[in-house]
Parts: C-alpha cells; structure tokens; sequence
C-alpha cells in the first residue's frame, strides 16, 4: 500500500521536470490567470490528475482539470465575468465547467468520496485539503497537482517516479481502489494502451482476482473506456491485459473466445493472435488518425470462427460463412455495448464483407464483381481496402506479395471503371415514374422489385440505354405475367 511520504519535500522536481511544468504554463497562461482570482480570493487552486500527468509527458491537450477549497458556489461567482461560458452539468458532485479561449476547464472542490461497493456511485463530501482530494485518484500518476499561480508541486504518493518507470500503482491498496469504482481496471488497460505504462504486479492480481466486480457498471462506461482502449497508441497489449486478467470475459467475451481456434489461412498463429495481428496492421494503415471503425473491424472480424469451427476430411480445419456468422455477432455485442447504431453497422458490415476479396481467386473479377464490391461496401470501400490487405499474416512472403499484387490489380479495376461509370451511385437506368409509366402501374411492391431487377442488370452489364432498359424491362415484365 502506498502512503503520504510526509518527509519528502511535495515540490522538489528535477531540472527536467522543472521545464515540464514551466512548459505547462508557458502554453497555459490561463491556468495562472484563474489562479490568480482565486488566490485574490483567498482560496486555493491547482491544476491536478491526468492534465499535470500529460504536461510532464509532453502531451496537454485543451482540456485542463482543477480542484479547489472554493465551495461550487464561490467557484461559480469567480469565473462569472470571466469565462466565456459556463456550465453546471457536474455541480451536484462539486464540479463547475467552464471555457477561455478555446480551452475547457472543469473545476471540482476539493471532495472525500465513500462507496457502498454495491454501484459505482460514491457518497461525496467535500474536503478541505488538496491531499485529500489527490489520495481518491485512481493511480499514483494522476494523484499529482501544480498549484497557480504559485507553481508548487504536490505529489504525496509517488507519482513521478512511476511516471518515469512508465508503471501504474494505485494511491493505496488495489482492492480496496477497484472495489470503490471497479471502472478503474478498466480504465488501467486504457492507460496500458493510452501511455504505455505497465501496471505493477500487484495491481495486475487485483483486477484478476476482482474482475467480476465490473459487471457493477453499466454498459455505457464500460463502451467509453473501451473506446478509448482501442483508439489508444498501442490497444494491443491493452486488449492482452483485459484478456489475461479476465476482464475481457466480462465485457467483450467474443475476444478471450478467440483463443486456440487455429486458423487455417496461418496455422501457426490462433484466431486471437491472428486478430490482434490485424488489428496492427489496419493501424499502420490509417491515414487520417485513430479510426475507431476500420480497428473494430480488424480486432472482430474473425469472432465467427470458434461458432464454425469444422474439421473435414483429412483434417482440415474449416471455419466456412463465418464471416455471415461473425456479422450478428458483432451486431449483438456492439448493441450490448450500447455503441451508435451506425458504428454497429459499418462494423458489422465491414466483418460480412471481408472474405469477399478471396472469394473471386486470381484474376477472376468480372466487371459485374467489381460493381457489387464497391456498390456493397458504398462509403465503407476505403475501410473495406485497408481491413483486407491488414487480413494478411502468413509468414510466406510469396504468398503475401502475391495477395497484395492481386489486391492492387482490383484497386486498379475500380479505378477503371469509375473512371466509365459512376460507381459509387448505382442506380437502375429507369428510375420509378418511368417504370410505372412504361408498365402502367401504381406505386407499390411490383414497382420496387421492377426496380431492383433493372438495378441487378446494371450492376451485371454496365449502363444500358434507354431503349434497352426498357426492352429489358418488358420482358422482365413478360416472364412476371405483369401486364397480361
């Protein structure tokens, strides 16, 4: 367990640690201007938790987090006149936001918190010193605060010597700090990928040994810190610790599920390394930052295999339509997880859609192959391109190259055909009006399915003129008996 080290000076830095914190005020002179209010007003003010840990990594974003003696109410007089907008969202839990100049500022009085270990909702008193309010963080790296404008440094629980050794601890006993708010496991395989920092041993034991306390929070918490676990720099040993402590079985199973179902196309890897393979590779591949899509996509496309696992004749190993299979899959979890109902879908469609490239063999895409491709994968193509070529992790470097080439001769195919038609927006050559005019019908289904047929004829042969589209219209019509 970790304590106050009380004889310790709280504000002895290093030389580089010195420039951290002066760097942090240099490019946040609002920190000191606020300060300054406060200190005017004889209360105390500092800058705290993950805003003085990333000052020191080099990585302050725009939002800033502070912690005060000021009561709410005294905090919300000092910033009126100030801020440039004010929010009260949090005031019941002693915060009080507010944004200057482009930066979001979320000030919370000083709090002691007790739990019932029944939710993950504390009883909040507030307190009275800024060691208090630091000894209810959840990890030592986020227990340290920088007063303004004074610039002194408090950090009663070691936390930069963690920071330096990249190392997670919690402030005082790990069971004791996960039962509180068991979301802090979590949010440890967050910091793992976020960071990079390792979670010292004994944190580890505790999560492995509490892991079923996280079935307290609800689904919503759980899906944000996942979020940012996989949008982190590295959610691949983010994922590794959620897996092997036993987390994962509690909030994303289909992945721990992975583990031992061998792949066929690499046979020396499991379907679980082989994803988190993938996921790497989609990752080196994105171009405009963290796609949150494109690396669901790449960690679960293959969640299916374990449900369609057969062996055949001569001991193959098969895993056939698991892409179908692996699409509800995807649906049912992200739904669980109460994810968008379009981040659902894209996810789920890019995991149907991902075998589709290998279904076609060498050389074998017909222009109707081409159109279905993209006109399936609509806006998810650029997805779709990347999670494919990511799909590859055979050590055959022949083979490799040899997919990769037959995967540039179809980008090279969709780029030709745009280039003719209109890929991207296929439609039938007769549009509805037309079709009820030419057959003399009224709006209904027999409109819709003339619709969709002239749309498939489309898609097999390329655009047609107008006077084919409607002689393949009347004898659709004929063999319909539509008109008779």
């Amino acid at each position: 367990m970790s304590t106050p080290d009380q004889t310790r000076p709280d504000h002895r830095l290093t030389r580089a640690q010195q420039l951290a914190v002066t760097e942090l005020m240099r490019v946040s002179p609002i920190a000191d201007e606020i300060g300054r209010r406060f200190t005017a007003a004889g209360h105390q003010l500092y800058l705290v938790g993950g805003s003085v840990r990333d000052a020191l990594l080099g990585r302050l974003g725009h939002d800033l987090d502070f912690c005060t003696d000021a009561n709410p109410e005294k905090v919300l007089e000092l910033v009126t006149g100030w801020a440039e907008a004010i929010w009260t969202t949090g005031i019941e839990f002693g915060t009080v936001g507010v944004s200057k100049h482009g930066l979001q500022l979320e000030i919370t009085t000083f709090r002691t918190e007790s739990y019932d270990r029944q939710s993950r909702n504390p009883q909040v008193t507030y307190g009275t010193t800024v060691q208090g309010d630091l000894s209810r963080r959840d990890f030592a790296v986020n227990a340290m605060a920088v007063s303004v404008p004074q610039h002194e440094f408090t950090d009663p629980y070691d936390g930069l010597a963690d920071l330096a050794a990249r190392r997670l601890r919690t402030p005082g006993a790990p069971d004791d700090s996960f039962l509180d708010d068991p979301l802090r496991m979590l949010r440890a395989a967050r910091f793992v990928s976020q960071l990079g920092f390792e979670p010292a041993p004994e944190v580890v034991a505790s999560i492995e040994r509490l892991a079923s306390e996280i079935d307290r929070i609800t689904a919503e918490r759980v899906r944000e810190e996942l979020v940012k676990l996989v949008m982190g720099a590295d959610p691949v040993i983010g994922l590794r610790l959620l897996v092997d402590t036993g987390l994962a079985e509690r909030v994303l199973p289909e992945l721990p599920g992975m583990r031992m179902e061998i792949d066929e196309h690499a046979q020396h890897k499991d379907v679980y390394e082989h994803s988190l393979t993938v996921l790497k590779q989609a990752i080196d591949l994105e171009e405009d930052g963290p796609d949150l899509v494109l690396r669901l996509a790449a960690l679960l496309h293959d969640i299916g295999k374990p449900a369609t696992r057969r062996t055949e004749p001569g001991g193959k190993v098969s895993f056939h339509h698991h892409e179908v299979v692996g699409a509800k899959m995807v649906r049912k979890r992200l739904r669980a997880l109460r994810f968008s109902k379009e981040t659902t879908e894209q996810v789920a469609n890019l995991v149907f859609l991902h075998l589709r490239f290998h279904g076609f063999g060498r050389g074998e895409w017909t222009d109707s192959a081409v159109r279905r491709y993209v006109t399936d994968a609509q806006d998810l193509l650029p997805r779709l391109h990347k999670l494919v070529r990511s799909d590859c992790t055979t050590r055959n470097r022949r083979k490799a190259e040899r997919l990769a080439r037959d995967y540039d001769a179809l980008e090279e195919r969709i780029t030709v055909l745009r280039a003719q038609e209109d890929l991207d927006r296929v439609r039938p050559d007769l549009d509805g009006n037309a079709i009820m005019a030419l057959l003399g019908l009224q709006p209904g289904p027999l409109v819709g399915k003339a619709w969709k047929h002239l749309k498939d004829v489309r898609l097999d042969r390329g655009p047609l003129s107008h006077e084919d589209a409607e002689a393949e219209l009347r004898q659709w019509a004929a063999e319909q008996g539509i008109g008779e």
